[in-house]
């Protein structure tokens, strides 16, 4: 059988220790505790895999991100997310904010005139889904639900269907 994998002495005991304890998550608890397995241990991938319940090509993977990079190795940044922005969310607020006010007076904004706008302040055009993912990041929908504007429309909408099939009186 293949012997266990070695690790690079970056920390000492006492220091690996304290990194395995002060894991921010854990996900980041069960990559430091594979290098911990391997080094004090002496546990091979597999064995390891099994007790963190992990694929033993992710044990390998962690070790050797350690004995390449050290303890940041195994650091992870954020996957996804929001990657660029016409706007940051400061200056999104600040823009969406006359607009939340109408709102909470009762008056409903179109999301065209918010597109209107936009484009003036960023000097470029931009779609209507980037307005509407604008829209949706700062909570509109909840907001246009809390404000009670979709009952009064529902009720439009139900006068004018009556209107529209007399038959159905």
């Amino acid at each position: 059988m293949r012997p266990p994998a070695k690790i690079k002495p970056h920390l000492t005991i006492d220091k690996m220790f304290q990194w395995l304890q002060n894991a921010p998550d854990e996900d980041a608890h069960k990559r430091r505790m594979a290098v911990w397995l391997t080094h004090t241990g002496k546990l091979h991938a597999k064995q390891i895999a099994e007790i963190l319940e992990v694929s033993m090509q992710s044990v390998w993977l962690w070790v050797g991100q350690y004995n390449d990079k050290g303890p940041e190795g195994l650091t992870r940044t954020g996957r996804g997310g929001r990657r660029w922005g016409f706007l940051t969310p400061e200056q999104e607020e600040e823009l969406l904010r006359p607009y939340t006010k109408k709102l909470h007076q009762g008056i409903l904004t179109k999301p065209l005139e918010i597109k209107i706008e936009i484009e003036r302040k960023i000097g470029k055009p931009v779609s209507m889904q980037y307005v509407y993912r604008l829209l949706q990041r700062h909570k509109w929908p909840d907001l246009i639900a809390q404000s009670g504007l979709n009952e009064r429309q529902e009720d439009q909408q139900s006068q004018y269907q009556k209107m529209l099939r007399p038959w159905q009186r």
